[in-house]
């Protein structure tokens, strides 16, 4: 904190007036008050160094660290070799910013190049741009790329993520977009449905593959009906799963949207994450923050440059229908180097581990303790399963050290990756064994 320059009283007060609020606090005045602490007005005085390790260190104990993880919902632990952190841990890449000078920052634009060509590869895809917040954020902003004035109207899988859905109804809500959930089928979203809620004034689908809870849908499927109106659609992926699946673009999406944390980033308590977007050329123009690419100089040699950020607010101002004018550069980055490191094989043999023991521990959940799939056989490396007593369940397994599946309804929504071991999934039942 040595360069940091604070503020007199007076300066605050001037800027207080302003804008006008009559305190620090009124900024805060939406925050429920059970989450504000401690109250602005009474923090403590600053620690020392020495004080400060003590007491971070302390509260760092009261977490726990389990030795298995059955838990996925949007944010999974995969192995991350060793090489990803040891290159994009180097102080050159760490202190890295959005290049706004673009010409003196060609490390870092070759970065984002690459990311955005290996996203291509994942997705089928033309075009990428160089990174969102996150994957919510990602699919929140597909509404302004395929929206006009006769469609606004946005229909949104029931299957999707709860946290994307209500980033998604957020936008829509601040962008006066009428937005509405389609029914659900047997876990996957129902097609009857989806047909019926067509309508000329719809803009786009939103389609999560694979779903919330694990199952594949047909999107190419959806695709077809959603195209049959002339509406755009949008899918949601798995980075990993696309190592197996099909592509979006063979599934005939418009836009290809996604986490992109699997990808050689920590859960890391829930960020910072990455978001990633890619679109056929057709749609170049449509999409939001920024597409580096790559040319030669006036003697012939190899250069990158920014080379579009239409959507952008410092670019349109007012008319911009994107307020994304930054990207995660260091995530972007680190899945770039994930992804150099595992080669298509390595991403397509911790897809094929990671979806074969969680087939797996369905088989062992079903056969030594009756509990059936709530849904279909036909999912990656997430599913659900009955549970006669969720609380009982995930008690027993935090006593071992396992941390267990998330409580949805209809039971709990179990993940595997492959950093769990056979031996570690025969010992999460015999443990449920022993208590039901």
């Amino acid at each position: 904190m040595g360069s940091y320059v604070p503020i007199t009283e007076k300066e605050r007060a001037e800027m207080l007036a302003r804008i006008g609020v009559p305190s620090a606090e009124a900024l805060y005045a939406d925050v429920p008050a059970g989450l504000l602490f401690p109250p602005l007005s009474g923090l403590p005085e600053g620690l020392s160094e020495m004080e400060a390790w003590e007491r971070v260190s302390a509260l760092a104990e009261k977490n726990r660290v389990y030795r298995t993880v059955l838990r996925g919902a949007g944010s999974y632990r995969h192995y991350i070799p060793a090489a990803v952190k040891a290159a994009a841990g180097r102080e050159e890449f760490v202190t890295a910013y959005t290049p706004y000078q673009p010409e003196i920052s060609q490390g870092l634009l070759q970065g984002m190049f690459e990311f955005q060509t290996m996203i291509c590869e994942l997705t089928g895809m033309d075009v990428a741009n160089a990174s969102h917040y996150d994957g919510a954020t990602a699919a929140a902003e597909t509404p302004a790329m395929c929206r006009d004035r006769r469609r606004r109207r946005v229909l949104v899988s029931g299957a999707a993520d709860p946290q994307v859905l209500e980033t998604m109804r957020t936008y829509a809500w601040g962008s006066d977009t009428p937005l509405e959930t389609v029914p659900l089928k047997d876990g996957r979203t129902d097609p009857e449905a989806l047909s019926r809620m067509l309508n000329g004034e719809t803009a786009m689908v939103y389609l999560q593959q694979p779903n919330y809870f694990g199952l594949i849908e047909d999107a190419a499927a959806i695709g077809a009906i959603v195209h049959a109106t002339g509406a755009k659609f949008v899918m949601g992926v798995n980075p990993i799963a696309c190592a197996l699946l099909p592509t979006p673009a063979l599934c005939g999406a418009d836009v290809a949207v996604g986490e992109g944390q699997p990808l050689g980033l920590e859960t890391a308590f829930g960020g910072p994450y990455l978001g990633f977007m890619a679109v056929p050329k057709r749609l170049t123009r449509q999409l939001p923050g920024r597409i580096v690419g790559q040319t030669c100089d006036a003697e012939g040699r190899r250069g990158y440059v920014l080379t579009l950020s239409g959507r952008e607010q410092h670019i349109r101002r007012e008319k911009a229908s994107s307020n994304i004018c930054s990207n995660q550069a260091h995530c972007a980055l680190t899945a770039a180097v994930y992804l150099s490191a595992m080669g298509s094989e390595g991403l397509r043999r911790a897809a094929r581990n990671s979806m074969s023991k969680a087939h797996y521990l369905a088989a062992q959940l079903e056969e030594k303790l009756g509990w059936k799939r709530v849904h279909g056989s036909e999912f990656f490396h997430e599913f659900v399963t009955e549970c006669p007593d969720t609380a009982r369940a995930l008690g027993a397994l935090e006593a071992a050290g396992i941390l267990g599946g998330l409580p949805v309804e209809g039971g709990l929504l179990w993940c595997v990756t492959e950093l769990v071991s056979k031996e570690c999934l025969d010992e999460a039942v015999a443990c449920l064994r022993e208590v039901f």
